[in-house]
C-alpha cells in the first residue's frame, strides 16, 4: 500500500468515529500531553527556578510563533488595544509563574488539581468585568467546588504558600480568558500570541535573572520540548471544541488529573491523599455541571432566535 493510500485509509477510519467521539480523543491526546509538560516543569524544578522556566517557556513559544505571525510582514500586527495586550500579558505572567511555581513545589497532581478552580473564578469575573447575570444555579455550583478546595487544603498537611499560589495562578489564568474574550473582538489569533510572546519573555526575564542558573544543553532540550508539547496540548483542545460539542468534550479535559497522579507516581513516588481526590471529585462535578448548564442555556437561547 502505499504512502497515499495508507493516509486516506487512515483518515477514513478517524473519520467513522462520531464528531463528539473524535473530540473526545483529541481532548484526551491533549490532556497527555499538558500532563507530560507539567511532568517537564517539574523535573527541571528539581534544579533550576520556576522564574527561569517560565523566562524559557514564554522565549521559546514567542520562538515557534514568529514564523506565523511575520509571515505577512509586520503591518498586520499593528493594534489599537495595545493596552489591552499590556493587561493580559502582565495578568498572564503572573499566573504561569504562580503555576509553574506551585508544579515544582507541590505534588504533581495537587496542583493540576488545583488549577481546575479556574471555571469557578470566571463565574465571578464574568459578573464584575463582562456585566453577565448569574443565576442561583451557578452560584449554587460555584460555592460547592470552592468547598472542594476547602476539603483539599484541610486535609492537605503540606498546605503552605505553594497552594495559595495555585489558587492565585488559577484565578489569574481565568483573568486571562477575560482579556481574551475583549480582545478576540479586534484581534487574530497569532497577533494575541505575538504581543504575549514578547511582553511575557521581557516581563519575566527580570525575575528570572536574580535566580539565574545557567542551562545545560539537556534542560534547553527539555525546554524545547516543553515548549512543544504546550503547543500541541492547545492544538489538541482547539480542535476537540472545534469538532464536537463542548458538554461531550470538556468532561475528558479533566483526565489530566489522573494522568498526573500515574506520572507523579511513576517518577517522583508521589501518592494522592483522599482529601485531594475528594476535593478534586468536588470542584470537577461543581465545574462540569456549570458548563452543561452554560450549553444548555445556550441551546435554549439559540432555539429562541431561531423562533424568531
Amino acid at each position: 500500500m502505499s504512502e497515499e493510500s495508507r493516509s486516506t485509509a487512515q483518515k477514513g477510519i478517524f473519520s467513522r468515529i462520531p464528531a463528539n467521539g473524535q473530540g473526545a480523543l483529541w481532548m484526551l491526546l491533549g490532556g497527555l500531553l499538558f500532563s507530560l509538560m507539567s511532568l517537564g516543569i517539574k523535573f527541571l524544578g528539581e534544579g533550576m527556578d520556576s522564574f527561569q522556566i517560565a523566562f524559557l517557556r514564554a522565549l521559546f513559544g514567542l520562538i515557534a510563533i514568529l514564523p506565523f505571525a511575520l509571515r505577512r510582514g509586520i503591518r498586520p500586527l499593528k493594534t489599537k488595544v495595545f493596552h489591552l495586550h499590556l493587561f493580559r500579558a502582565i495578568v498572564g505572567v503572573s499566573g504561569m509563574l504562580s503555576i509553574f511555581y506551585a508544579i515544582t513545589h507541590l505534588p504533581l497532581a495537587d496542583a493540576v488539581a488545583l488549577t481546575f478552580t479556574r471555571p469557578l473564578f470566571l463565574i465571578l469575573l464574568a459578573v464584575l468585568f463582562l456585566g453577565e447575570v448569574i443565576r442561583w444555579r451557578r452560584w449554587t455550583a460555584t460555592l460547592v467546588g470552592f468547598l472542594g478546595v476547602l476539603v483539599m487544603v484541610q486535609t492537605n498537611a503540606s498546605f503552605e504558600l505553594a497552594s495559595a499560589v495555585a489558587l492565585f495562578g488559577a484565578l489569574m489564568v481565568a483573568l486571562v480568558s477575560v482579556f481574551l474574550k475583549k480582545l478576540s473582538v479586534t484581534e487574530a489569533p497569532t497577533t494575541m500570541m505575538f504581543y504575549f510572546g514578547v511582553m511575557a519573555s521581557l516581563f519575566s526575564f527580570i525575575p528570572a535573572l536574580l535566580v539565574w542558573v545557567p542551562p545545560s544543553w539537556e534542560e534547553l532540550l527539555i525546554l524545547a520540548v516543553i515548549a512543544s508539547l504546550g503547543s500541541g496540548a492547545n492544538f489538541c483542545a482547539i480542535r476537540a471544541f472545534a469538532v464536537g460539542e463542548a458538554t461531550a468534550v470538556a468532561p475528558f479535559d479533566y483526565t489530566r488529573l489522573i494522568f498526573s497522579g500515574v506520572l507523579g507516581y511513576l517518577v517522583f513516588s508521589e501518592i494522592p491523599t483522599l482529601g485531594m481526590i475528594l476535593g478534586a471529585l468536588i470542584i470537577v462535578g461543581s465545574s462540569l455541571y456549570i458548563v452543561r448548564r452554560e450549553s444548555g442555556l445556550g441551546r435554549k437561547r439559540h432555539m429562541r432566535r431561531d423562533d424568531t
